[in-house]
């Protein structure tokens, strides 16, 4: 295995125990291969969604390719049913299975169409920078034609799911169609180029939130004064309900109440804001609690 692929991995020191999120398909299955390679003590769970009638035999693709290089292997199959945000359904139901720390096969291709899907939903700073970089996303910085040349190289089976090609979704409308047109129109691989402007916001990004870390953001009167940026960030923070910001409209009545040209407003989550003198307070007006 090359070892030029390692050194451009993210992955804990030898003897770390991991969860490698393995579906079989080249990337989760490169994930694998290069995880146990650096020497962690892998665990690979492939989660069989049964969407497709031969679901199952991509578990036992995943589990022969786990026996080869010698990993430990898991199928857990859950309930899931076609049907309106199947990707964000599936995606939950992963993380719960798998748990936060788990380890995914994502890359640099998927961290250029994560920036475009952000960008088509209006998205600032903090989601054009896309997936951040760490443990959790060890080979973020390799290519999809490494990952399936390290297979091919290591003589590993993969899975080819068709709903990777499902034009329904809009990832895959990226992938296909979106990525493919800029390529033409530059006339060169956009995804590099994609990746590191992801890179540039996410440093911006992480010091706009270091600067707006001190500001008070029941003080009505500091949210006004201060740069608009910083107390948007401030805003977002205090009004996040498990990894869900609220949106950049809620943001700006927060503002207006802030500045006195709004009585109050209501964020979602069964919550709402009032000022009273200088304070702004956040009441639960439902089930549902800050």
């Amino acid at each position: 295995m090359s070892t030029s692929l390692l050194s451009r991995c993210n992955f804990p020191p030898c003897g770390t125990p991991v969860v490698c999120a393995f579906s079989g398909g080249p990337d989760s299955t490169a994930l694998v291969a290069l995880a146990a390679a650096a020497g962690c003590d892998v665990e690979a769970v492939h989660i069989d969604h049964g969407l497709r009638p031969d679901s199952a035999a991509d578990a036992d693709i995943a589990r022969s390719t786990a026996a080869k290089l010698g990993v430990p292997f898991r199928s857990v199959a859950v309930e899931l049913h076609d049907g309106p945000n199947l990707e964000a359904r599936a995606r939950d139901i992963r993380r719960s299975v798998l748990g936060p720390e788990a380890m995914t096969g994502h890359t640099a291709e998927d961290q250029a169409e994560t920036m475009l899907l952000a960008l088509l939903r209006g998205s600032g700073a903090t989601g054009l920078a896309a997936m951040q970089p760490g443990p959790g996303k060890p080979i973020l910085a390799l290519r999809r034609y490494e990952t399936l040349d390290l297979c091919t190289e290591l003589g590993l089976s993969v899975v080819h799911d068709p709903s990777n090609s499902d034009p329904r979704f809009r990832r895959n409308r990226v992938r296909h169609e979106l990525i493919e047109l800029m390529n033409d129109i530059a006339e060169r691989d956009v995804t590099p180029l994609l990746t590191r402007a992801g890179d540039l916001l996410r440093d911006d990004d992480e010091l706009l939130d270091a600067l707006s870390a001190d500001l008070d953001v029941t003080d009505a009167k500091a949210l006004t004064v201060a740069p608009v940026p910083l107390a948007r960030r401030a805003i977002r923070r205090w009004l996040t309900l498990d990894d869900h910001p609220p949106s950049a409209a809620t943001v700006d009545r927060v503002l207006d109440v802030a500045a006195g040209t709004s009585v109050a407003c209501e964020p979602g989550g069964h919550r709402r804001i009032e000022r009273s003198g200088q304070r702004l307070r956040l009441f639960s007006t439902g089930p549902t609690d800050r």
